[in-house]
């Protein structure tokens, strides 16, 4: 028999929060640097171009991150697999 590769969830079994390796990395990550002035980029730089809930959690030291109700809701209708074929 081969080993089980595919699990399903009922609803109230689905994570509610995502994990955060860098809580638990031995020490910071170095910073982004802004590519014209070569200074770490903060929220403010990364605006433009990504919504500012999804720069708060690239940016979060925080070990447990809850995933937004939108993707929750997403989650429900669909979830993808890890296993690629």
């Amino acid at each position: 028999m081969a080993d089980k590769t595919r699990f399903l969830l009922d609803e109230k079994d689905m994570p509610t929060a995502w994990y955060n390796l860098l809580a638990d990395a031995p020490r910071p990550l170095d910073p982004y640097l802004h590519p014209m002035t070569n200074e770490p980029i903060g929220p403010d730089d990364l605006a433009p171009l990504f919504p500012m809930a999804l720069i708060m959690q690239e940016v979060s030291t925080e070990r447990w991150v809850d995933i937004p109700e939108p993707i929750l809701d997403a989650y429900r209708i669909w979830r993808p697999s890890s296993r690629w074929r």
